[in-house]
C-alpha cells in the first residue's frame, strides 16, 4: 500500500462538515483543525462560506462549498445562482451535485449544459468545480456515462458521493472513474471514509482528494 506521512496525507483531505445543525462554533472548530493539520480545504454549506473564508484568510487553505446539495434536483438556473453567491462569498471550490434522474434517464446533454455553465462561471473566479455523481444510485453504465459527461464538460473533478445517500466511496468506483475519465479530470472520493487505511487505499486506486468529516482521526491514526 502507498505510504504517506501526516503532512502529505493532509493535503488530500477536504475537511468537511455539512450537517444541517452545524453552527458558527462548529465552523470555527473545523477551520481551526484545518489550520492545525494543514488540510487542503474545508467543505461547508453555502451559509457558512463567508465565516470560513474569514477564518482562513491568512492561510492557503481554500473554502469549498456544496451546490445543489444533497439531491441535485434543483433547476439549473438555481444551481447557477447558488454557485455565483458562493463564489462572491469566497468559495474557491464548488462541489455540485448533478441531476441524478436526468443521468439515469440518459439525458446527457442536459447534464453537460448544467455543468458547463457552472464551470465557466467558476473559471472567471479561478475556482474549480467538482461534480458529485452519487455512485451508490447508479449502474456501471450510468457511472461511465457520468464520467464521459464530466470530462466533456471540462469540470475539474468528478466526485463519488454526497455522503447523504445509501453508500459512499468504494475502491472499485475510483478505479472505474480513473479508467473512464479524461486525463485532466481529477477524482474526489467521498462518503464513508473513516480510517487511514481506507484513505490510503482510495489514493492508491486513483483518488486525488478525499472528502471526510473524520480528517483529524485519519491523520492522528498515523501517530499510533
Amino acid at each position: 500500500m502507498i505510504e504517506l506521512n501526516n503532512k502529505e496525507l493532509a493535503k488530500y483531505i477536504d475537511h468537511t462538515i455539512l450537517k444541517p445543525e452545524a453552527g458558527k462554533d462548529d465552523i470555527a472548530r473545523l477551520c481551526q483543525e484545518a489550520l492545525q493539520y494543514g488540510f487542503a480545504s474545508v467543505c461547508v454549506n453555502p451559509v457558512n462560506v463567508a465565516q470560513a473564508k474569514e477564518l482562513l484568510a491568512e492561510s492557503d487553505i481554500v473554502v469549498a462549498c456544496v451546490i445543489g446539495f444533497p439531491l441535485g434536483a434543483n433547476l439549473p438556473n438555481v444551481k447557477f445562482y447558488e454557485a455565483g453567491l458562493a463564489l462572491l462569498s469566497g468559495a474557491k471550490e464548488l462541489d455540485m451535485v448533478l441531476n441524478i434522474a436526468e443521468l439515469k434517464g440518459g439525458n446527457l446533454s442536459y447534464l453537460q449544459n448544467e455543468i458547463v455553465d457552472i464551470v465557466e462561471l467558476a473559471n472567471q473566479s479561478e475556482a474549480i468545480v467538482k461534480v458529485i455523481i452519487e455512485t451508490s444510485l447508479l449502474s456501471e453504465e450510468e457511472k461511465i456515462n457520468a464520467c464521459k459527461v464530466v470530462t466533456y464538460s471540462n469540470a475539474h473533478f468528478i466526485k463519488t458521493s454526497t455522503g447523504f445517500s445509501s453508500a459512499g466511496a468504494t475502491i472499485e468506483d475510483i478505479k472505474l472513474m480513473r479508467l473512464n475519465c479524461g486525463s485532466k479530470v481529477k477524482i474526489k472520493a467521498s462518503g464513508g471514509i473513516k480510517t487511514r487505511e481506507f484513505a490510503l487505499q482510495l489514493i492508491e486506486a486513483g483518488a486525488d482528494r478525499l472528502g471526510t468529516s473524520a480528517g483529524v482521526k485519519i491523520i492522528e491514526d498515523g501517530n499510533l
